[in-house]
């Protein structure tokens, strides 16, 4: 048995309605015995942009024609080709243009900022995060635990949810803090939970970060592009993220850092430094001696990695175009109809849960459905009808429509085929 009529009525209703509806057609869509398949993995891995190819081919071109001249003569000369994507970035994040640079990936940016900006001394050490981090946050904060000559076992403090739930109250996250006041070096969490979906409250994790002493940052790999940012205004100290997920810039494609402008010339701040990260009047000039460039560029490393970037710039470009204004409000529609078609799929199967919270405000494009049994076998069957969702172990399937490019009619797709594979294991 399928989903209701009802729901497939308002779904091509809300399908003529969409004000992002034409999006769709800018990206190439997977295929299935002929077909597009049914997307639901954004939040893992974007659909690739038709423009995409053009903006790369444009720089291979250059590359071509003009060698190591490039560097200054392109027409987006490489020198400083990670600046052309800062607008679309403070668009995307809300941040200023000194706060925001395009580099490395986001796990290599973690690491970066956590030896600036984890500064344990005298009884305030710890470091709290959310339970169940994706796994690159838990080994990165580890790593500068030992650095600093302490032990993860009772630095590192994971909150998890209370017994019986899924996720982690906004109540409990800001008590932890008030409780741990003066212990806490470092405060970090994800905007939104890769296991769970849930969104955090950014804005208010901060003040009471703050409020005890701590340095809070953030990992958006799951936000960005997903949920709106305001990180200049909210005020966290730091923030990283990825960019092939809601972003769509590519398989591994460059990552992103924010830096609050209070920290942006802070000479004194320790960091592993790179040329690229220098003063541009003196980079050239190989000297000795390190002299950061004023603002989140001054972490960089390296020079930028220009096909990455352009491929970024390309996807970007379309997401701004887009807003973040009217993908929040398609995305919070798409969700809520797929809560509400999968919720009618599961029926009284009490072995099947939504851990995601319902609150469109405590989630974005992503409901994360937990099996008590035959979770992998359901996985697979989606997969064989052409509905590409995300498996993640040991009990989690995760379900992700995408505004840019995901339809009201796919939602009800999704769950049809959910309903008729249950269906089938009843029977």
């Amino acid at each position: 048995m399928g989903v209701s009529a009802d729901l497939e009525k308002r779904a091509a209703e809300l399908d003529k309605t969409d004000a992002l509806a034409t999006f769709r057609d800018r990206f190439h869509l997977p295929q299935h015995n002929g077909r597009p398949a049914v997307y639901m993995c954004g939040n893992s891995l974007g659909l690739l942009p038709k423009s995409t190819m053009d903006a790369v081919q444009a720089e291979l071109t250059e590359w071509q024609l003009r060698a190591v001249e490039g560097h200054f003569a392109a027409a987006r000369p490489w020198f400083s080709y990670h600046k052309t994507v800062v607008d679309q970035l403070c668009h995307i994040v809300g941040a200023l243009p000194h706060e925001v640079v395009a580099m490395n990936s986001l796990t290599v940016n973690l690491h970066l900022l956590m030896t600036s900006f984890y500064r344990p001394h005298g009884t305030r050490t710890k470091v709290l995060l959310a339970g169940r981090e994706f796994p690159s946050d838990r080994y990165a904060i580890e790593t500068h635990i030992r650095s600093r000559g302490l032990d993860p076992l009772e630095t590192m403090l994971e909150l998890q949810p209370l017994p019986g739930a899924y996720t982690i109250s906004p109540e409990q996250i800001l008590d932890a803090i008030h409780e741990l006041g003066d212990s806490l070096a470092l405060i970090l969490f994800s905007g939104v939970h890769f296991y769970t979906g849930e969104r955090f409250d950014i804005e208010n994790i901060t003040k009471a970060g703050h409020a005890v002493g701590a340095v809070v940052g953030f990992d958006l790999a799951h936000a960005v592009g997903n949920v709106p940012l305001n990180l200049h205004e909210w005020g966290p100290d730091f923030a990283v993220w990825c960019s092939y997920k809601y972003l769509n810039s590519g398989p591994g494609g460059v990552g992103g850092a924010f830096v609050h402008e209070r920290h942006a010339d802070s000479p004194a701040l320790p960091r592993l430094a790179g040329w690229w990260g220098n003063d541009e009047a003196t980079r050239f000039a190989m000297e000795h001696g390190f002299r950061p460039t004023v603002g989140a560029d001054g972490w960089q490393l390296s020079n930028a990695p220009v096909l990455s970037l352009a491929a970024h710039r390309a996807a970007l470009d379309i997401h701004v175009e887009a807003t973040m204004e009217r993908i929040s409000t398609k995305r919070d529609a798409l969700t809520g109809l797929l809560w509400e078609a999968v919720s009618l799929a599961i029926g009284d199967r009490s072995w099947i849960r939504i851990i995601t919270p319902k609150q469109p405000e405590r989630r974005g494009a992503q409901l994360s459905v937990h099996f008590d049994q035959h979770g992998k076998r359901i996985f697979d069957a989606f997969i064989a009808n052409g509905v590409m969702v995300d498996w993640r172990s040991p009990s989690v399937i995760r379900i992700a429509p995408a505004p840019l490019y995901c339809r009201f009619m796919d939602v009800v797709h999704c769950a049809d085929v959910f309903s008729h594979i249950l269906s089938e294991l009843d029977s």
